[in-house]
């Protein structure tokens, strides 16, 4: 397949929205779990037995070199974890050994993206009813990148319904050196989202809005704006 067209993207204040239960803080959540500190040091050493971000940042993943990881900047664990954390079936732009940071240009389409995920889950188990925060994580991108906007040859790269060229596409752009894929939404009409490729792009990541999702009995969702 023939590489999209490059595009110098210039793009403030993306959205990427993670469940806030996995956004940093000081304690680490396994700290109540512990009885004392013999017991703490035990679980900290399975819990990074099994740990994916931090098994790459050790250079022992397949998928990302350590090389290609961030450190020492604001929220650079939350950096790495978008690559080293790959869902088992990948999404639509990497497969399952490596992911990637994806982001929207605006909170919406951010939003309707993570509803329509959630929404799918809810189902497959044929219930309705949960309640979830989201934390929005701002970045900024300067850099070129490969743009599916208005290519209508890569029209199977955004099917709703399947990832299989739209990885395959990922895939080769990878390993030819791309720096990451700018896309038109598929869950919200008009918006614009980016695949990320490498952590190093991934420019001053901050806290943005945190927002609660909740379903009540329908598919649909109700959203609010719970803190800054």
């Amino acid at each position: 397949m023939a590489a999209p067209p490059l595009v110098q993207l210039r793009q403030f204040d993306t959205c990427r929205l993670i469940p806030s239960r996995f956004v940093d803080k000081e304690d680490s959540v396994l700290v109540p779990l512990s009885e004392d500190a013999k017991h703490l040091a035990d679980i900290f050493e399975l819990d990074n037995a099994t740990n994916a971000r931090l098994i790459a940042e050790h250079g022992r993943a397949t998928g990302i070199g350590v090389d290609e990881l961030v450190f020492g900047v604001p929220n650079f664990r939350m950096i790495n974890a978008a690559y080293t954390y790959a869902r088992p079936e990948g999404s639509r732009f990497n497969t399952d050994e490596r992911g990637a940071w994806y982001c929207a240009f605006d909170v919406q389409t951010a939003l309707d993206e993570i509803i329509f995920h959630k929404t799918v889950e809810y189902v497959e188990i044929d219930r309705f009813d949960d309640t979830v925060r989201y934390q929005v994580l701002l970045a900024d991108f300067n850099n070129e990148f490969h743009d599916l906007r208005g290519a209508t040859r890569y029209a199977k790269c955004l099917a709703p319904d399947s990832y299989i060229a739209s990885q395959k596409l990922a895939v080769q752009l990878l390993e030819a050196g791309s720096l990451g894929i700018i896309y038109p939404s598929v869950r919200h009409a008009g918006g614009t989202n980016l695949a990320c490729f490498r952590p190093a792009l991934v420019g001053n990541v901050r806290r943005g809005q945190v927002y609660e999702l909740s379903w009540s009995g329908t598919p649909q969702a109700k959203v609010k704006a719970v803190r800054r």
